[in-house]
């Protein structure tokens, strides 16, 4: 139940990965036939993710996963167009969004950070308004990493391309979940990653419109057309490859129908709130607070019960900081404090579910019990 923070690697995909680790594992920059044979492995994967995103083939740089594509976009932007010093994101991005943005602003970027409403969605008008003759680049989540809220990139795109700012998402999360098309959406740059949809982990990728001045954070032997130096993953490119080409709708269908399951379940536990919105969420995603208990405490006794959660996003879960997701949509302390995320995949069962909606109730009654606060 913590598949937004990885997911199990298809076996589909691993059969796909294997000759490349021990067979045809050559370096992809070699000129000798077992080079080559990598190169074109290498090319045909991304033509596979290009593809999907109505890309073209020399627009997709493969990176080591979302937050290295996300630091190239607004490091490789900002250092690249110092004409311009003017961000706009929202303030619940990822953190690797966040963090780099606070890092910037020491080198003289200027930040803005609108607010979203208590569903989690920016409005296109506070992004219109946001957007000056110095904007660089607009950069804002697609699929929530924490609530699961997908935002309306199209209306925001249009919007971005008529003020004449770059546009950037993060997709990590909703990437084959739901749609996502560089042209429709008038995306200039889009961050996808491997390990959120059963490939492997250190695989992503940035799609980067083709003509735009990007800097590279990467030197070396000038590889991916020199936008990223450095000996290509080709086994787990393949693989991230594979997990793109064998997405389906009718998996989308499945965690859709589980994921109300589950909500519809949970909410009959009084006192409990549904974080993020109803009906335009990841198909895989469930955010609940359960109020004067503590997320962290529900976490350990599902843990016993061998039923996997987070309390928000794997990547801060280190951290004690409260999530600045659940701060921004409005939530209370307490109700922050008290919140879970459940997320599935597309091996999640109707038998998973219903083991959790008989484990759970029971966990949050315990809980409340010897709880030193009124319900």
């Amino acid at each position: 139940m913590d598949n937004a923070a990885s997911t199990k690697v298809d076996e589909k995909v691993l059969k796909k990965m294997m000759p490349y680790f021990n067979e045809k594992y050559g370096n992809a920059s070699s000129a000798h036939i077992v080079g080559q044979e990598a190169k074109r492995a290498l090319e045909e994967s991304r033509d596979i993710i290009a593809s999907s995103i109505g890309a073209k083939s020399d627009e997709i740089v493969f990176t080591s996963g979302g937050t290295e594509s996300n630091n190239f976009t607004l490091k490789g932007l900002f250092f690249a167009n110092p004409d311009k010093k003017h961000i706009v994101i929202t303030k619940i991005e990822h953190d690797c969004i966040l963090n780099t943005c606070k890092w910037l602003e020491k080198l003289g970027a200027k930040i803005t950070y609108l607010d979203v409403d208590s569903e989690g969605f920016v409005n296109p008008e506070d992004v219109k308004k946001a957007i000056t003759k110095d904007t660089l680049i607009v950069s804002i989540i697609h699929g929530n990493n924490e609530i699961g809220t997908i935002q309306d990139l199209e209306a925001i795109g249009k919007i971005c391309r008529e003020k004449g700012a770059y546009f950037h998402t993060d997709a990590c999360q909703s990437y084959t979940k739901t749609l996502l098309n560089v042209k429709k959406q008038n995306l200039d740059l889009v961050t996808l990653n491997s390990h959120k949809i059963h490939g492997s982990k250190g695989v992503g990728a940035l799609y980067i419109r083709e003509g735009i001045k990007i800097f590279p954070l990467m030197h070396g032997g000038g590889h991916e057309r020199g936008f990223r130096s450095g000996t290509e993953n080709v086994s787990g490119i393949v693989g991230f490859a594979e997990a793109v080409r064998i997405a389906s709708l009718r998996d989308i269908a499945k965690m859709s129908e589980l994921r109300d399951m589950l909500i519809e379940g949970i909410l009959k536990i009084p006192n409990t709130r549904l974080n993020g919105s109803r009906t335009k969420r990841l198909a895989n995603n469930v955010n609940v607070s359960f109020n004067t208990i503590e997320g962290e405490a529900i976490g350990s006794y599902l843990e016993a019960y061998g039923i996997c959660s987070s309390t928000g996003s794997a990547c801060a879960s280190h951290s004690l900081q409260k999530s600045h997701v659940l701060k921004a949509i409005g939530l209370t302390d307490s109700q922050i404090n008290s919140s879970i995320r459940l997320s599935l995949s597309k091996f999640t069962t109707k038998e998973e579910i219903a083991i959790v909606l008989n484990v759970l109730p029971k966990v949050v009654e315990k809980l409340r019990k010897i709880s030193p606060f009124k319900n």
